[in-house]
């Protein structure tokens, strides 16, 4: 299992979210270098966004997800076409970065 991974439900279909884009991102000075991407199974899960063995190392890390286009194939409008969560690592653990999405909402937390 990669050392960064993410899940999307969407709490409107209480369903996982599957075909979302994700790219796991660094922050550089002021600048954001994209370092993974990976697309949602049919669970809503990426497991694998970081190649077998890689690890990170502490910083801070932003997981964007292409929200607008999972929308837009189901035909459904949505305030939210792109959602970035930053977060920070502090060590070489595993981080779970869960997303619960909606139209017109979303939160998110630290999973396990």
């Amino acid at each position: 299992m990669s050392q960064i991974t993410t899940h999307i439900l969407d709490t409107s279909l209480g369903k996982p979210a599957a075909g979302v884009q994700v790219r796991l991102q660094r922050k550089d000075g002021k600048e954001w270098e994209t370092i993974a991407t990976g697309i949602t199974n049919l669970d809503g899960r990426v497991g694998d966004l970081l190649k077998e063995g890689t690890t990170i190392s502490p910083g801070i890390y932003r997981m964007f997800f292409e929200t607008g286009s999972y929308y837009e194939k189901l035909n459904v409008k949505t305030f939210y076409p792109e959602v970035g969560i930053v977060f920070e690592t502090f060590n070489m653990e595993h981080y779970h970065v869960p997303l619960l999405l909606n139209p017109f909402g979303f939160s998110t937390y630290r999973g396990s």
